[in-house]
C-alpha cells in the first residue's frame, strides 16, 4: 500500500506519526508532500518552517510543548543578533535550529535542489518516510495587507508572526507559483498513490501552496487515488493557529463543513471523495463526498493511528 499525505505545519506533521505508526502496522510505504510557501531567507540562510517541523516531529527532536523547533533549544546567537540591532528581529532562530539551516543554505548554494537536500538532512533523523518539498523552486505565501498608509504584500511569516495576524487582510498570494514545478517524485507519488490524504493542516496556508504548484491540483484531483482529508477545525475552531483567520480572509465559514467545501467534493470538481470530521461536528454534510465523524483530538500516537485509520476506511 502506498499512502500521500499532503501536510504542513505543527498538525500536520503530528497527523504524520500516526500515519507512520499505521504504515509500520500493515506494511505500507509512505510519502509526505511538504509545504514550502512558509519558507523565508533569515540572515542570509535558508529556513524551511514546514519541512523541519516534519522532520524534527518523526526524528524525535522537536520540542513537545512549543510544537515547533527542537527540544532543549538555546538562543545564544538570537541575544548576540538582537545586541547588534539585526533585522529581522521579530523571527528567532534558536542555536540547534541554526545547524540544520546552515547545512541546507549550503548545499543549496552548491547548486543541489531543495528535494536533495532535504534527503540528506533526513539522513540524520531517520523520518520513517519519504519527505518531499511540493517543488524545489522558490515559492512564498504572501499576505495582501494595510500597513503604514497603503497596501502592501508582506511574507506569511511576517504577517503571522510579528503582526499576529491583526492588520487588515485582503488576500493570500504565493509568489513563484505560476512557474513552479513540482520537485521530482512529487507528480509520480501522486499517480503511484493508493491513497491520497489531506492532513489535518491549514487548508489556505499549508495546503493551498501545495495545491498552487502548477499540476499537482489536476494530479490529486484526477488521479486514480481515492483522496480523503482530515478537518482542521472541531467544533468550529482550530485545534490550534491561525486557521480561522485565515478562512475570514477568503470569507469561509469556520467550520468542517466550511473547509470540505473549500475542498470540494472531486464530482463537483473538487478534490475530495471522503472528509473525516470531529464527533463534535457529526451531521456535517459536503456536496458529493462521503463524511464520517470520529475523534480528532491527536493526544498521543494511539489516538492519532485510529484517526489514520477511520480515514482510511473511507476509501
Amino acid at each position: 500500500m502506498r499512502i500521500v499525505v499532503l501536510t504542513g505545519g505543527i498538525g500536520g506533521a503530528r497527523f504524520l506519526l500516526g500515519v507512520r505508526a499505521y504504515a509500520r502496522e500493515v506494511g505500507a510505504e509512505v510519502t509526505a508532500v511538504v509545504n514550502v510557501g512558509d519558507d523565508l531567507l533569515l540572515h542570509g540562510l535558508k529556513v524551511c518552517p514546514d519541512l523541519d517541523s516534519v522532520m524534527y516531529t518523526l526524528g524525535g527532536g522537536a520540542d513537545p510543548e512549543r510544537g515547533w523547533g527542537r527540544v532543549g533549544e538555546s538562543w545564544t546567537v538570537k541575544q548576540e543578533l538582537a545586541a547588534y540591532g539585526a533585522e529581522p528581529s521579530w523571527f528567532g532562530l534558536g542555536d540547534k535550529d541554526i545547524a540544520t539551516h546552515l547545512v541546507r543554505t549550503t548545499m543549496l548554494n552548491a547548486g543541489y535542489p531543495l528535494h536533495a537536500v532535504t534527503e540528506a538532512l533526513a539522513t540524520r533523523w531517520q523520518p520513517g518516510v519519504r519527505l518531499l518539498p511540493a517543488t524545489d523552486d522558490r515559492l512564498e505565501t504572501h499576505a495582501v495587507v494595510d500597513l503604514d498608509g497603503g497596501q502592501r504584500a508582506i511574507h506569511f511569516q511576517e504577517w503571522w508572526v510579528r503582526h499576529r495576524a491583526a492588520v487588515p487582510t485582503h488576500r493570500f498570494v504565493f509568489v513563484g507559483a505560476e512557474t513552479a514545478k513540482p520537485a521530482p517524485g512529487v507528480a509520480e507519488a501522486i499517480a503511484g498513490a493508493d491513497v491520497v490524504l489531506i492532513a489535518p493542516s491549514n487548508p489556505v496556508v499549508s495546503i493551498a501552496p501545495i495545491l498552487a504548484v502548477p499540476g499537482l491540483r489536476a494530479a490529486v484531483a484526477d488521479g486514480p487515488a481515492p483522496v480523503v482529508g482530515v478537518s482542521p477545525i472541531i467544533g468550529g475552531a482550530p485545534v490550534r493557529g491561525m486557521a480561522d483567520r485565515c478562512l475570514e480572509v477568503l470569507g469561509v465559514e469556520c467550520s468542517a463543513a466550511g473547509v470540505g467545501r473549500l475542498y470540494g467534493g472531486r464530482p463537483a470538481g473538487g478534490l475530495l471523495d471522503g472528509w473525516l470530521v470531529a464527533e463534535e461536528d457529526a451531521g456535517t454534510v459536503v456536496p458529493e463526498v462521503t463524511v464520517r465523524a470520529a475523534p480528532l483530538r491527536m493526544t498521543d500516537e494511539a489516538a492519532t493511528v485510529a484517526m489514520v485509520r477511520a480515514a482510511l476506511e473511507l476509501t
